[in-house]
């Protein structure tokens, strides 16, 4: 058992001015591939299936042939992906290329896509070349060089986010956090210096001044959190276990409480360290009164359909891996885990989405073909 993840109030300024986080997606392949559980799949070949699951921008399908596909679709534009109106269950026909990666999804044109228009040929020339080298650069696992490179191209790109930057209105902003949803009521005080901070830091954020633009946000933070501490109040012990429904003896209840209680003081003193330790400690201390799940309920987890000589075999081993877990005994039960992994193994690999990028849907009737 976890820690509880306190909410994070803090909005990041890069966020606010419109600098995209990205997801690595996209690329196309110009010849036949060969996947890691030997199925072929050549480019731009037709895909028919039933939609599984819709995440926006990809859907996962169960193709007529038995086969799990990953389809991205950021060929398409946000416009024809709201028209095909894409729900879980529905039939679909998709062409596209194959990839060998999640990370291959994300090319330069995806990339391009969310840079202001202002951007000359000039800059995009520059940006599509260090984009190639983070690609290389991801490839060889060189993260830190690949961090230096994106600095390079946030030097680029940002003059042209903060110039084309339209910032929300103090009103708009402060609505985001929630507070009328809960009732909370900003004193006229605080509320008319947050509003000249929240100006302040416009000024420097346009001004491209980050450090002081990030020194003027925490000025902002600090104010509104006797307000952010209302919004999400710490949970107290009690509350925290009255929602697991243990059986715990009482003088194991005692330990956790102030375990519990130093771990959340440790969490407000930002002591990173310390607080790592308690948490540690206390997962430790309550994880023997979970109660498992059944081996019924852990099979059901899965997509698959397993051989019934595997279930026999798995099961024995389930049920001796929890008990070992249940005593603590962690180092004997990863033997087990390790086991059940050996079993599972082949028929993950027999099940890893197929990853395609398309560029023609056909849904409810109707035809998209991408611009790309």
């Amino acid at each position: 058992m976890k820690k509880t993840t306190k909410k994070s109030w803090m909005i990041v300024s890069a966020l606010t001015i419109g600098m995209a986080v990205f997801t690595p997606y996209h690329a196309e392949a110009t010849t036949t591939i060969k996947t890691t559980n030997e199925i072929t799949v050549k480019a731009e070949q037709q895909i028919k299936g039933t939609i599984k699951s819709v995440y926006g921008d990809s859907i996962a399908i169960k193709g007529k042939d038995g086969k799990n596909y990953y389809i991205d679709l950021q060929k398409f534009s946000d416009k024809q992906l709201e028209k095909m109106n894409l729900v879980e269950g529905q039939e679909i026909s998709v062409e596209g290329s194959l990839v060998q990666d999640y990370s291959d999804f994300y090319t330069f044109d995806v990339y391009k896509k969310s840079l202001p228009k202002e951007i000359t040929k000039e800059d995009l020339a520059k940006l599509e070349k260090l984009f190639n080298q983070t690609k290389k650069l991801e490839k060889e696992e060189k993260y830190d060089e690949v961090e230096k490179v994106n600095l390079e191209m946030d030097k680029i790109t940002k003059p042209y986010i903060l110039a084309s930057w339209v910032p929300a209105s103090f009103e708009e902003f402060i609505e985001e956090y929630g507070f009328s949803e809960k009732n909370i009521v900003i004193k006229e005080k605080d509320k008319k210096q947050l509003k000249d901070i929240y100006q302040q830091w416009i000024k420097l954020e346009k001004s491209g001044k980050e450090k002081d633009a990030q020194e003027k946000f925490d000025e902002f933070q600090k104010v509104l959190q006797p307000y952010l501490e209302v919004l999400n109040p710490t949970l107290t012990f009690e509350e925290y276990i009255s929602d697991l429904e243990l059986d715990i003896p009482a003088e194991a209840m005692l330990k956790l409480k102030s375990l519990y209680n130093d771990a959340k003081k440790a969490d407000k003193d930002k002591n990173d360290q310390l607080s790592e330790k308690l948490w540690g400690e206390f997962d430790e201390m309550i994880n023997p009164y979970f109660k498992p799940l059944s081996f019924e309920d852990y099979l059901s987890d899965f997509d698959f359909e397993i051989k019934a000589n595997d279930q026999k075999q798995l099961k024995k081993l389930y049920e001796e891996a929890t008990a070992l877990d249940k005593k603590g005994d962690y180092e004997k039960s990863k033997e087990k885990w390790d086991a059940i992994d050996k079993i599972l193994n082949p028929y993950y690999e027999a099940n890893k989405e197929i990853l395609i990028s398309a560029s023609k849907v056909t849904i409810n009737g109707k035809v998209y073909s991408s611009k790309h």
